[in-house]
């Protein structure tokens, strides 16, 4: 078994310095995902211990900082997969209401998005709009807000996400259908359509 110095040398940082070298940036992935402070705080908290108690594991192959975040991620996903058992689909509470708004009854859009200007990249570029979009997010019943970020953030699968939330596959599509739906006009109203404001970054 190797020692922490020993450890240090092949990649490894002081177990001591894993807070200051990353727990800002640990914390902003966690937040993202889970959108409750405590909760991200917890789960940052829980990947240290975890690395620490499994630092044997650690092989090298990717930086320690890449290493830190797989833990992460885990620990993130098992407390959406908790969270969904926990709470049941209720439409009311993923606002199935709010998308009559978009279409008339054959399906056409009542009012067509407007065009968005700028490119994807001018735009992403800007801390303003992860803001704006992170407020969207955070907007977003529960349900949807963990189906979204599984899909999106996390790269799962609609089977994984199913067994997860324990939800069937046509239930997984409407989530995340109105998860996409719901953030579009967040951020159409919020952002692109022309009333975002310069915020303190």
């Amino acid at each position: 078994m190797m020692t922490i110095n020993e450890k240090k040398t092949s990649g490894l940082s002081d177990p001591q310095a894993w807070v200051d070298l990353y727990g800002d940036q640990l914390y902003g992935f966690a937040f993202a995902r889970v959108q409750n402070r405590m909760v991200a705080e917890d789960l940052v908290q829980d990947t240290f211990v975890a690395a620490l108690s499994g630092i044997d594991g650690f092989e090298g192959r990717s930086s320690e900082k890449t290493w830190l975040t797989s833990i992460l991620r885990n620990k993130i996903v098992d407390h959406l997969r908790k969270l969904g058992r926990e709470q049941p689909l209720s439409p009311s509470q993923d606002q199935e209401w709010q998308l009559d708004h978009f279409f008339h009854e054959n399906g056409e859009w009542e009012e067509k998005p407007e065009r968005w200007g700028n490119t994807p990249e001018q735009i992403l570029r800007q801390k303003e709009f992860w803001l704006v979009f992170m407020r969207c997010l955070s907007d977003l019943s529960e349900r949807l807000r963990t189906a979204f970020s599984l899909r999106e953030m996390e790269g799962l699968g609609c089977d994984d996400i199913c067994k997860i939330l324990g939800i069937s596959p046509s239930n997984c599509w409407t989530m995340l259908y109105r998860a996409r739906m719901l953030l579009r006009r967040c951020l159409q109203e919020s952002w692109f359509g022309g009333k975002n404001v310069s915020l303190d970054v």
